[in-house]
C-alpha cells in the first residue's frame, strides 16, 4: 500500500493539462490587456493626423484662423483636443513668409481595465511649418 501511494504522488500524468490551462489563462489576460490599450494607440494616431492636418492648412492660408478646417477634423475623428499656437505673428494671427507655425494638441484619455479602475492619460501630439503666405 505505501508504494502504491509513493507511485501515484510521483506520476506526472495530468500535469500537461495544467500546463495548458495556465498558459491559455495567461494568453487570455494578454489579449485582455491588448484590447483595452489598443484603441488608445488609434487615438494618438488620431492626434497626431489632427495637429499635421491643421498645420498644413495654416501653412496654406497663412494664419492660425483655420476654424473651419478644425470642426472637420473634430467631426471626423470625434476628439476634442486643447490647441495652442506658436507663430512667428505679422499682425493680428497673420504668419509672414516663412515664419514658423507649431502647433500643440492635448487630449485626455481614460484606460480602464474592467472594473479595476480609470487611469487618465494624456497625449500630447506636436506638428510644425513654415508659413506659405507673404503679406505687403
Amino acid at each position: 500500500m505505501k508504494n502504491r501511494i509513493r507511485d501515484v504522488c510521483a506520476s506526472r500524468r495530468g500535469e500537461g493539462y495544467i500546463d495548458t490551462a495556465v498558459g491559455v489563462f495567461c494568453l487570455m489576460l494578454v489579449v485582455a490587456l491588448a484590447m483595452v490599450l489598443f484603441p488608445v494607440f488609434m487615438k494618438k494616431q488620431q492626434l497626431d493626423s489632427f495637429a499635421d492636418e491643421i498645420v498644413r492648412q495654416a501653412e496654406i492660408v497663412g494664419s492660425t484662423d483655420v476654424s473651419g478646417r478644425i470642426a472637420q477634423m473634430k467631426q471626423k475623428t470625434g476628439l476634442d483636443p486643447q490647441i495652442q499656437w506658436e507663430c512667428d505673428y505679422y499682425s493680428g494671427n497673420r504668419v509672414q513668409l516663412n515664419g514658423d507655425i507649431q502647433v500643440t494638441l492635448t487630449q485626455r484619455v481614460d484606460i480602464r481595465f474592467f472594473t479595476f479602475g480609470s487611469f487618465p492619460i494624456e497625449l500630447k501630439a506636436r506638428a510644425s511649418g513654415k508659413s506659405e503666405v507673404y503679406y505687403k
